[in-house]
């Protein structure tokens, strides 16, 4: 479904803000004033953001490092997603558990097999020492091809025949148009994780909050009624642009407020994408990588 088109998805959900609030009524300090107490207000989940200035995946990250960013997040969340369970991302549920907060945690699949191997059996060791909630195997594999369909499946297999019993969800986490191509992926899993990203398809922030909650339908239909979780959503605050979609401030804060408005409102659990600005990502995402934060690379709230 186009963001163009004027009548969007129509469901049990609420449709009243479908585009949010008007950024014309606003004052730029109006407009931090409401991003502010959002925040304030507390939201479901976040995702977490590994890495300081200077690292990147493959490095091992301490779980010092780790606990000083979950205390940062704690006031504001109820939960926090991982994205990997290998060289110190395995410490981010960790720590989480140990400050009250509920987690996601992702085994990262990629076309490594051994790297592979290391992730499922971190990801069911954390699981068996309680320190999972909701168990994600594999992030986007499919949207980047990194396994087939076959090979993804097997591993989501292995992991739900051995937290048999745990009373652990087990799902697996990709952009949303993945669950309707794909119909196995919702019949093998317990709980769909779905990626929307309005920006990533260059709608301007005008249309976001209505094209989000489109494709949030198209995973409502996928889902069968299985139960869905927004894993992630977000909008950058500089770096340029694709197509409509623009980064900047302004949309960063409007996107946010009304990402979480209409979740809260209809009890969507929601990881709000993401934590922190993390420097490294500027590869294949460009410049905007680096700024998807709520906080900026120092850990200060950005606005």
């Amino acid at each position: 479904m186009s963001y163009r088109e004027e009548s969007y998805y129509k469901s049990k959900y609420s449709q009243i803000a479908t585009q949010g609030i008007n950024l014309s009524d606003y004052s730029l300090e109006e407009l931090k004033v409401l991003w502010h107490k959002t925040i304030q207000e507390g939201f479901h989940g976040i995702c977490f953001s590994m890495y300081k200035d200077g690292q990147s995946p493959g490095d091992d990250i301490s779980m010092e490092q780790v606990e000083q960013r979950v205390k940062i997040l704690k006031p504001y969340v109820g939960a926090i997603r991982s994205f990997s369970c290998i060289e110190g991302n395995e410490y981010v549920p960790i720590m989480a558990k140990k400050h009250g907060l509920k987690t996601l945690v992702g085994a990262w699949l990629s076309d490594d097999k051994e790297d592979n191997e290391r992730e499922i059996q971190g990801l069911i060791t954390l699981a068996k020492a309680g320190n999972v909630d909701v168990a994600a195997v594999g992030n986007e594999v499919l949207y980047r091809n990194d396994l087939t369909l076959d090979e993804l499946v097997g591993y989501i297999n292995r992991v739900k025949e051995a937290l048999a019993g745990l009373d652990i969800p087990v799902g697996y986490v990709d952009a949303y148009y993945e669950f309707s191509r794909h119909p196995i992926l919702v019949e093998s899993t317990d709980v769909v994780l779905a990626n929307l990203y309005p920006y990533w398809e260059g709608c301007p922030i005008e249309y976001a909050l209505g094209h989000m909650q489109a494709m949030f339908g198209s995973v409502v239909d996928a889902a069968k009624g299985k139960p869905i979780i927004i894993t992630e959503t977000g909008w950058p605050s500089q770096g340029g642009g694709l197509d409509g979609a623009i980064a900047s401030d302004t949309a960063a804060m409007k996107y946010f407020i009304d990402t979480v408005r209409w979740t809260k409102e209809n009890k969507i659990p929601l990881f709000y994408f993401s934590s922190f600005d993390e420097s490294w990502k500027t590869g294949d995402e460009g410049d905007v990588g680096a700024y998807w934060g709520l906080w900026d690379k120092h850990e200060n709230l950005k606005f």
